[in-house]
């Protein structure tokens, strides 16, 4: 099961490195352009095979993509002092229609999971390239909210002490300011949110749930401001998205998609609930939330959709 990474920036290779670490896969090649950061981010990766999973990494062009399953699409420029969010979305529109024709030149038989930010909206363009090769949507996805959601079920875990693996909770919509965190649909192993506290006797108020949003919501400035990247969080996640679909697990996963239309919004792609498999996407889950959470829903896909109609 080969893996292709485009991008051995910090967000790349971490994903490469949590996927040796889970023992996903056993062949992955980074891809960039600059051909020795891609090398030296492989070989040291590989000097961790003897204290993980048994696997092969190591760098190449575009053409060692060939039987890649999955290829990691994160590749992309970062925003220059002074630069607008527009400015940023054209350059990285032109990135990706220079090296998502050279992925689907490739590896024509792979799924691509998108990271470069703003993920939608590159999602979205991914999809677009894609599509006039032949290739069905349900083959593009992207990290979506995988990671806010992991942080929210992460926050709200610590607060009331229980493992958050046993939290259910979905963050939806842009990843970035306008997501939203679906507090109706929260349950604890199964138990709604509110009986869960209510039978425990934990206090979770309103400004305990705003701290939690805001601590999800605010999480990646908090993170850049201390270290200037966030790439743990990511990497892991893209490595869980890469598992689902070598493994044909049919997981739910709050990735991102193409969709027809999203609370109203038309043509545009966010973060919701699917059900991911070894082809990708399989089907948008039924997300019944809550009216003003909706209309929060609405706000963020419209958001989203007027980044795509601004790159035209």
């Amino acid at each position: 099961m080969k893996i292709g990474v485009v991008g051995s920036g910090f967000v790349g290779a971490t994903a490469a490195y949590a996927m040796v670490m889970r023992g996903v896969g056993r062949e992955i090649v980074l891809v960039d352009r600059d051909e020795k950061r891609a090398r030296a981010e492989a070989d040291d990766i590989l000097h961790a095979i003897p204290f993980a999973h048994p696997m092969q990494v190591y760098a190449g062009g575009y053409e060692a993509l060939q039987g890649s399953r999955v290829v990691i699409m994160a590749a992309g420029v970062n925003q220059k002092p002074g630069e607008t969010r527009l400015q940023l979305l054209e350059r990285n529109a032109a990135v990706f229609n220079d090296v998502i024709p050279q992925i689907i030149a490739n590896a024509p038989d792979a799924v691509i999971v998108v990271a470069t930010n703003p993920v939608d909206v590159m999602t979205h363009l991914t999809a677009r390239i894609a599509a006039g090769h032949g290739w069905h949507k349900s083959r593009v996805l992207g990290s979506g909210t995988t990671l806010d959601t992991a942080r929210f079920r992460s926050l709200l875990g610590r607060h009331i002490g229980i493992d958050s693996q046993h939290v259910h909770a979905y963050v939806v919509g842009e990843h970035g300011d306008s997501e939203v965190l679906t507090w109706s649909l929260v349950s604890i192993g199964g138990i709604p949110l509110d009986d869960f506290i209510q039978q425990r006797h934990i206090e979770l108020s309103a400004a305990h749930r705003a701290e939690i949003d805001q601590n999800v919501r605010r999480a990646a400035y908090h993170i850049i401001e201390g270290k200037k990247a966030t790439y743990y969080g990511i990497g892991s996640a893209l490595a869980r998205i890469t598992d689902v679909i070598l493994r044909d697990q049919s997981a739910i996963l709050t990735v991102c998609a193409p969709a027809d239309e999203v609370a109203g919004v038309t043509d545009v792609t966010v973060a919701l609930p699917y059900l991911v498999s070894g082809e990708g996407v399989v089907e948008r889950l039924p997300l019944p939330i809550s009216a003003p959470e909706r209309r929060k829903l609405a706000d963020s896909a419209g958001i989203v959709k007027e980044a795509i109609s601004s790159l035209g």
